[in-house]
């Protein structure tokens, strides 16, 4: 089997959160709403067990964590549900994950202005180009924490920092950040983060949105889902039990543990780099700016798609997110990174997880050496 380098799209199930997410499909697999009986009882202690564990990670409140589906509903939920009408201004990047995008362009739609800060070549962008976009009708900044293709850590404590003494809401999509770069989450200037499971060893399907209070208030968050009440009337539906049982456990053991794989990782990656030195490979992005389970890279005469051809029996790679392969096009990160017409074409993404095996680094190369 080629050797899985893809974990930025999804991570494979932690054995020890599999066996949490079974015990409540086959044994308590009770309805959380259900109050009149021991099933529901024990299925709603289990929900309440994962929001103490996934809020403990950020020094969040326990009722300041919103399940959801994925970060791609959480950030849904935090751009439409805060800014959702009345008009006013939104600050983001340029670089932010299809999920932040298109909220933030149907919103533009409706009258929002929006600025969008580029990155440098470094593929950070500027926290003082973020704070001088403030106006006085700024509403909401949205950033991501890591950039799913480059692996960057944008300054999201930085721009927290700024943001003092203005009153607009702070939302970071940390989808690929929860686990590799926490600390900065635990801001208390960050109002909002959302949390996916499927990037921490947890089942797809399951995420969470923090809400920090402000002054004891929550955000002011309407709904963009109705029908039920569940999560305080913001994301109603069925709870799925198994899978933020498994979630609260994935995040807890990603913060225990954030150390010693975030070492295990870095070897990876210098182990990779080694590997594939012989290619000259071009990285995409400031690897010490990076997390240590992504590299973006292109090799020097040839094209992504010919590449992962030519590997396809050795590693399984992308060449962007994958909720865009299907419709392939020129990554909009690399654009707007200005890093030239040949090495978008030719961009590659490798990510791994701390238990990633190495592949056949020799192969690889005669692949593409001849």
């Amino acid at each position: 089997m080629p050797v899985y380098l893809d974990c930025a799209a999804t991570t494979p199930l932690d054995p020890r959160v599999r066996d949490v997410v079974l015990r409540y499909l086959d044994e308590d697999f009770g309805n959380a709403g259900s109050r009149t009986h021991g099933h529901g009882e024990r299925a709603r202690s289990a929900v309440e067990r994962a929001r103490g564990q996934v809020a403990a990670a950020v020094d969040a409140r326990r009722p300041e964590v919103i399940f959801t589906s994925g970060a791609t509903e959480s950030n849904n939920l935090a751009i439409l549900g805060l800014a959702r009408d009345g008009g006013g201004h939104i600050v983001t990047t340029a670089i932010e994950h299809h999920a932040v995008l298109e909220p933030v362009a149907e919103l533009e739609r409706r009258g929002f202005a929006v600025t969008r800060i580029a990155p440098d070549a470094s593929g950070a962008v500027s926290a003082g180009a973020v704070a001088g976009a403030l106006r006085p009708e700024t509403r909401l900044v949205t950033m991501m924490h890591v950039n799913n293709e480059t692996g960057v850590i944008q300054p999201v404590e930085e721009v927290a920092g700024l943001l003092s003494g203005h009153p607009a809401y702070f939302h970071v999509d940390s989808a690929q950040g929860f686990g590799k770069a926490t600390a900065a989450l635990r801001n208390p200037r960050i109002d909002l983060i959302s949390l996916s499971g499927h990037k921490i060893f947890a089942p797809k399907g399951v995420g969470a949105l923090i809400a920090r209070r402000r002054e004891n208030e929550p955000p002011p968050l309407a709904p963009i889902l109705f029908g039920g009440g569940q999560e305080r009337g913001l994301r109603p539906g069925t709870l799925a039990v198994p899978l933020i049982a498994g979630f609260g456990l994935a995040a807890e053991l990603a913060v225990a543990e954030e150390e010693s794989r975030n070492r295990a990782n870095g070897a990876f990656r210098a182990a990779l780099l080694a590997g594939l030195a012989p290619l000259a490979p071009e990285i995409n992005g400031d690897p010490h700016l990076a997390v240590p389970n992504i590299v973006n890279l292109a090799i020097p005469g040839h094209e992504s798609g010919e590449v992962m051809e030519r590997w396809h029996d050795l590693v399984s790679i992308s060449n962007g997110a994958a909720c865009a392969s299907q419709h392939f096009q020129c990554s909009h990160v690399l654009a707007a990174m200005k890093v030239g017409e040949r090495r978008e074409e030719g961009a590659l993404r490798f990510s791994w997880c701390h238990t990633t095996p190495l592949p056949d680094f020799g192969a690889m190369v005669r692949a593409l050496l001849g």
